[in-house]
């Protein structure tokens, strides 16, 4: 596969442990696509059977991974890796969900809790920043995670911090300080429509599962959010949220996933399910930032709940999503026709999926 650079397009996988697996099932992995369209184990350097939460890219050949023991670093297009170990390291506070490289060379890393690290030397060292715990975050039964970390790329001083179960806060000083902003998602909680409780005794549960962020170049200060409940936006850096109401579009709104394209600050993705356990899934996508969706997949069949998206930096036309039970599916010409690849047989608990 080439990117339109014509140099070859990698596609990564990845799949950590997951509570609801089958016994039998491999919950670990880092996977890479080969050009027979085969599945093949990255290994070199990594820890044995390492768990992949979260896959970030700077440019073409850097990678970085989350895995349980904390970040690691790939300088060569994924063929060795390397630690960046955290302070922490190691414990529990270094299982890594997420990960955000930076233009000026920054490299933001959230962990388990509300714990998120930044180095200004590519991981050579990093400072613990001071992150609060949102009014109305619940405790589950797993634990608090920061699931997702987005700059705005028009001034990336201002991030943002999706926390699963926790809600989202925000720094506009490149994480000097940061702010709950989960206030307007609790105002949501308080009606009937979007109370959920599965795991607590509390109706902002659902609002409070984030699962993912993103910003568009197209509209500096316009925040998306996916949730349990579905999509929701905020126009004003987080000071107040509005509900997108996927609904009118999709007969599935559990929202897992939105990503904005990287050739079309107007295209946005978005990962829609049944629940957070389910046997079908869909992907949305949007060319108007939003205002109206249709359907983007044809021809496969999503037979679990859709997890995570990974556009192609390289080639427009590409665009891979991975299923919560290992189906991965991509297209290679902008959605016309699809392909299903599923990792190695047992493998679950997909997590991650990127390519460059």
């Amino acid at each position: 596969m080439n990117g339109e650079t014509g140099e070859t397009m990698s596609v990564f996988a990845g799949a950590a442990f997951w509570d609801k697996a089958a016994s039998e099932s491999r919950t670990q992995g880092l996977f890479r696509l080969d050009e027979s369209d085969a599945w093949q184990a990255v290994t070199n350097g990594l820890p044995e059977a390492v768990e992949i939460r979260c896959i970030a890219m700077r440019g073409t050949d850097t990678i970085y991974v989350g895995t349980q023991v904390g970040p690691y670093r790939s300088s060569d297009g994924g063929e060795s890796w390397e630690l960046m170990a955290l302070p922490a390291s190691p414990g529990d506070d270094t299982v890594t969900w997420s990960i955000l490289p930076l233009d000026d060379g920054g490299l933001l890393v959230g962990t388990q809790g509300t714990l998120i690290y930044r180095s200004d030397d590519d991981g050579a060292s990093w400072r613990l920043l001071d992150v609060p715990t949102p009014n109305g975050a619940v405790r589950m039964g797993f634990p608090m995670r920061v699931i997702r970390l987005v700059a705005d790329p028009s001034n990336q001083k201002e991030i943002y911090a999706g926390l699963e179960v926790g809600g989202v806060v925000r720094s506009l000083d490149g994480g000097e300080t940061w702010t709950d902003i989960s206030a307007g998602l609790m105002n949501y909680a308080g009606e009937t429509f979007f109370k959920s409780r599965i795991g607590t005794d509390q109706d902002q549960e659902g609002m409070m599962d984030l699962h993912s962020l993103a910003i568009s170049p197209a509209a500096p200060g316009t925040v998306f959010l996916a949730n349990r409940m579905g999509l929701f936006k905020s126009t004003d850096k987080g000071e107040s949220w509005n509900w997108m109401n996927i609904g009118r579009f999709s007969p599935l709104s559990y929202a897992r996933d939105i990503i904005v394209s990287p050739h079309d600050p107007n295209t946005l993705y978005a990962a829609l399910s049944i629940a957070a356990l389910s046997s079908r899934g869909s992907l949305y996508r949007s060319t108007d930032l939003g205002e109206t969706w249709h359907r983007f997949d044809s021809g496969v069949t999503i037979e679990s709940t859709l997890m995570n998206i990974g556009p192609s930096g390289s080639n427009p036309d590409s665009v891979y999503c991975g299923a919560r039970q290992g189906q991965i599916f991509g297209t290679d010409d902008g959605g016309e026709t699809w392909r299903t690849l599923p990792l190695p047989p047992g493998v679950a608990g997909v997590y991650a999926v990127a390519c460059n």
